[in-house]
């Protein structure tokens, strides 16, 4: 019996699975997956006719970042005033018009968070601030309390739990009963802010993904008649991947579904709210604007309960790598990303897309010889047409994005360790000190470098790269003397 360094680990020892070819020797595990349903024995799926798989994104979608309320209530240690705050005018800067600030009736500070939006000047003219309350007249009255006063757009956003294990276990109601909740907490909403013209309304089955097709669609047509949706004032019908439990393709035709068969669907703004726990919430999002979402609800880096909210600067800088506008300014990624490191207290992983550290950085010598050879081609092309190198379309590669368009540098796009090529190296010492290595010296001096490196088991800076060059040159020139000396030698000798 082999033995083993991880006691606690079981390592599959089943059969192989029935069918499997040759080439695939994976055993059965002991994990208790049968526990677990597929996501089509626990839901209905109707679309059959599906049309999101040929459609093509062109415009952004509206963005609306809830860092302030659903982020907020993820974090160990809530934002104080002055976080929020900064994080708010953050939002602002970026170009966000629909901000979703609090929950009012969850907390004082979110109350006096949204209350300091109506006595202090900083929320331009054109930003829509939405607040977020339960089903339950107290809760709405105490909302509604919150925005009187604002000058801006307001949307208030009132949600219920619809899906079967919610209402069977959590609300203990069936389908009329819940149906009835909902519809007096949006008679209660209309009640309390009568009067208030400046109000629209977004309602959000909560868990919309593993609730019965025909009850959701039934519920939100029911919110749509009741709150008059129009035109020139349309809901929002929210519908959230509160938990997901499936493929992204699954919430494509859930919403593809909704978007066809929608009554008032011209007064309707159709929105989504992926999360992330099987980790595809941002596969989720790009299909459900495929499938007719015109509003995506998010945070700025994804923060949120369990693996976190649908991640909108990727869903943006995705656009941006696809020729698209995302209508939202990244221009200095770093300035956004200390700021919500900051609101958050959460550090951003250094590979995060796009705005991680190390997102632009190579370190192994095929993808540096690469990026070295397109960031010349870049700047030949540039100089051969005329056109400034930030203007010409971007072609380099393992580079989606110029890195310049988000604020960051050349100069950490090749680092040097001891996984680099002669490539990279070359290109630090051009880069950094202008020293231009011939193509036969490029390999020698690599490795000298490399065996540095191996040694020190650490990364090569530019100035320790600098000196490895010198002692390499050195050391070069003594040994071409000294081939020289016993050359010169040899021949008087022979004389």
């Amino acid at each position: 019996m082999r033995t083993t360094s991880f006691p606690t680990i079981s390592t599959p020892a089943g059969g192989v699975a029935t069918g499997a070819p040759a080439w695939n020797r994976q055993q059965c595990s002991q994990m208790p997956s049968y526990r677990y349903r597929a996501v089509h024995d626990r839901v209905e799926l109707p679309l059959t006719d599906r049309r999101w798989p040929t459609n093509r994104i062109t415009t952004a979608p509206l963005w609306v970042p809830v860092d302030l309320r659903d982020g907020n209530q993820a974090l160990a240690e809530p934002m104080d005033p002055e976080r929020k705050r900064r994080f708010f005018e953050l939002m602002v800067a970026m170009g966000y018009k629909e901000i979703e600030v609090g929950y009012p009736s969850a907390s004082q500070t979110d109350f006096d968070f949204v209350r300091m939006l109506a006595t202090d000047d900083i929320a331009p003219d054109d930003v829509t601030i939405v607040v977020f309350t339960p089903a339950r007249r107290d809760l709405i009255e105490r909302t509604v309390d919150s925005v009187r006063g604002i000058a801006n757009d307001v949307v208030i956003h009132m949600y219920t739990a619809t899906a079967p294990i919610w209402r069977d276990v959590v609300l203990r109601r069936d389908r009329d009963g819940l149906r009835e909740i909902i519809t007096r907490g949006g008679r209660d909403i209309l009640e309390c802010a009568d009067g208030l013209d400046n109000v629209r309304f977004e309602f959000s089955p909560e868990v919309f993904n593993l609730t019965e097709p025909d009850f959701a669609l039934e519920v939100c047509d029911a919110m749509t008649g009741l709150w008059e949706a129009s035109p020139d004032r349309p809901v929002i019908i929210n519908l959230p991947a509160t938990v997901e439990v499936a493929t992204p393709n699954v919430y494509a035709d859930q919403i593809e579904y909704m978007h066809r068969n929608l009554d008032r669907r011209g007064s309707v703004i159709l929105s989504v709210h992926p999360h992330n726990d099987r980790g595809t919430g941002i596969a989720c999002a790009e299909l459900a604007v495929l499938a007719g979402a015109q509003r995506v609800e998010g945070c700025i880096f994804g923060n949120g309960e369990r693996t976190g909210n649908v991640d909108i600067a990727t869903l943006a800088l995705n656009l941006h790598a696809q020729g698209v506008d995302p209508m939202i300014d990244f221009s200095d990624i770093d300035e956004v990303a200390r700021t919500v490191e900051y609101a958050n207290r959460i550090e951003i992983h250094p590979r995060h897309p796009y705005a991680g550290s190390l997102v632009h950085t190579a370190f192994s010598g095929t993808h540096q010889d690469a990026i070295r050879k397109g960031l010349a081609e870049h700047r030949e092309r540039a100089a051969a047409t005329g056109i400034a190198e930030r203007r010409l379309p971007w072609e380099v590669p393992y580079l989606p994005i110029d890195p310049a368009d988000i604020g960051r540098t050349y100069e950490a796009v090749i680092r040097v360790n001891s996984q680099s090529g002669k490539g990279g190296i070359a290109y630090v010492l051009e880069t950094e000190y202008g020293i231009v290595l011939e193509p036969h010296e490029q390999p020698e001096l690599a490795r000298h470098v490399q065996e540095y490196a191996d040694r020190s088991g650490v990364e090569v800076d530019a100035p320790t790269l600098r000196s490895l060059y010198e002692q390499w040159v050195r050391e070069d020139s003594v040994s071409v003397e000294a081939a020289g000396r016993e050359a010169l030698g040899e021949s008087v000798g022979g004389a």
